[in-house]
């Protein structure tokens, strides 16, 4: 029912690194400083929990957007 992708989209790096900077702030959490030293060795240890039916809604909003856009450039 869900894929666990690897976090590789700049968003979601950026997110799960202001996630863990804001957890380590607010926590003084020892781990999320090591996490932090070490960030991009860390990320290969993070997984994205996405919904396959999510995923499957997104695929066709995005090819109706492709459609549209396709119909707009022939009129």
């Amino acid at each position: 029912m869900i894929d666990l992708d690897p976090v590789t989209e700049p968003e979601d790096i950026e997110r799960l690194r202001g996630l863990i900077e804001e957890h380590a702030r607010y926590t003084g959490s020892q781990r999320a400083a090591e996490i932090l030293a070490d960030f991009d060795n860390a990320l290969t240890n993070f997984v994205k929990v996405f919904p396959m039916e999510y995923r499957r809604v997104l695929g066709q909003m995005t090819q109706a957007d492709a459609e549209v856009k396709r119909a707009q450039t022939h009129n």
